[in-house]
């Protein structure tokens, strides 16, 4: 019953009116006619193997190449001094989403007889535990960095002698009839394992503030690589890979720069992927791709539904670059004028009310002018179990 389910969506779901060009059935690409070697569907399938050979061969890389750099870098791994065990305030963080006020602070430090500097500390410790150390981060960009250089390099040698690698327009010509050669099917494949793999290790990796958006693209990406593939739109598929690969090079390398504390390196390297991006992903994409894709393509292909699904899938991407491109001009401007690059991806979620610590001061000084308050600050030592239990009763 499950299987005759399963079956019927597969069936209804891939139907050949949507998906396929008229006069053009799902059996056109199942048989190589006049020489032509088409995309198969079934091909998809690998990329999944290959996206768990890119996990162990990042695994791999991180251990035994990319962490040894990082040392020698000078980057420690540095293991995290963790918090002590505290009902009441892990209850707080669990339920606080990351921001503490105040009144918070005030609040808790009445409640377990500490004082609020001890509270602060308490918590930015918490806080810390989980934040990644410099040669994680610097790990984690230098496998991607490694990545993209091949797959950039490797696009190029495949693409070099295409004709569509010049003119866009032949993304279209005699469609649906384009032959794939093994360059352009090991190129999709190892792109597209590279995405589902993202998918995958992006709930592991470093969490940024763009999480969500990241997840998206890598969605969009993955729908746009296997819709291509099943459409044999490949080609155009080929020239967004190629694009977007580009600007990532620089991207990654400046993190690297960043991350072993070379600022100038850093700057100039930010200031390439600026102008990389910009050109590539708000110059090249829209140009090159969506504009043929939505407009010039009129003329030579038959519209079909999935034709403009898969415009759709690109309109998404698009706008996601515009609102990255928002972000990297404001790395740029404080780059610029204020204390070099810095990814804003990357400050800190969880923060605790700052203003406790002047608030505090002035509160203290206030009361000592007043004659209220004598002697040292508290210690940072922890409160007793006795008068904790008091204090939650």
């Amino acid at each position: 019953m499950v299987i005759e389910t399963v079956n019927a969506f597969r069936v209804w779901f891939w139907n050949e009116d949507i998906w396929l060009p008229p006069n053009t059935t799902w059996e056109t690409f199942k048989s190589k006619q006049n020489g032509i070697n088409y995309a198969q569907f079934n091909d998809l399938y690998y990329a999944a193997i290959t996206s768990l050979i890119l996990i162990v061969i990042r695994l791999t890389l991180e251990r035994y190449i990319y962490t040894p750099m990082g040392l020698y870098f000078g980057l420690k791994a540095e293991r995290k001094k963790r918090a002590s065990s505290n009902p009441v305030l892990e209850k707080v963080v669990r339920t606080c989403k990351g921001k503490i006020t105040y009144k918070q602070i005030q609040g808790l430090a009445k409640q377990l007889d500490w004082s609020e500097r001890q509270v602060q500390r308490w918590l930015r410790l918490k806080f810390s535990e989980n934040k990644p150390t410099t040669l994680t981060k610097f790990t984690e960009s230098a496998w991607r960095c490694s990545f993209y250089s091949f797959a950039f390099a490797y696009g190029l040698y495949t693409l070099w002698d295409k004709p569509w690698m010049w003119e866009s327009v032949h993304c279209y010509v005699d469609y649906p009839h384009h032959s794939v050669s093994n360059e352009e099917w090991f190129y999709y494949n190892f792109e597209l394992g590279f995405y589902l793999s993202l998918i995958v290790s992006q709930f592991f990796d470093i969490q940024r503030k763009d999480f969500w958006q990241m997840f998206i693209h890598h969605i969009v990406t993955v729908m746009l690589l296997c819709f291509s593939w099943a459409c044999n739109l490949q080609r155009i598929g080929t020239l967004v890979l190629v694009i977007h690969d580009f600007a990532d090079i620089p991207l990654e390398g400046a993190k690297l720069s960043r991350y072993v504390r070379s600022a100038n390196v850093s700057n100039v390297i930010f200031a390439t992927f600026t102008v990389c991006w910009i050109y590539s992903r708000l110059g090249l994409l829209p140009y090159r791709v969506i504009s043929y894709s939505l407009y010039f393509a009129l003329d030579i292909v038959p519209m079909f539904p999935a034709y403009y699904i898969f415009n759709a899938l690109l309109c998404a991407l698009q706008v996601l670059h515009i609102i990255w491109t928002w972000l990297i001009l404001r790395i740029a401007h404080n780059a610029i004028f204020n204390d070099g690059v810095k990814d804003l991806r990357e400050s800190d979620d969880t923060t605790v009310d700052e203003a406790s610590s002047s608030d505090e001061s002035r509160e203290r000084n206030k009361a000592q002018a007043n004659g209220h308050i004598s002697g040292p600050a508290e210690s940072t030592s922890q409160v007793n179990g006795n008068n904790n239990e008091m204090k939650l009763s």
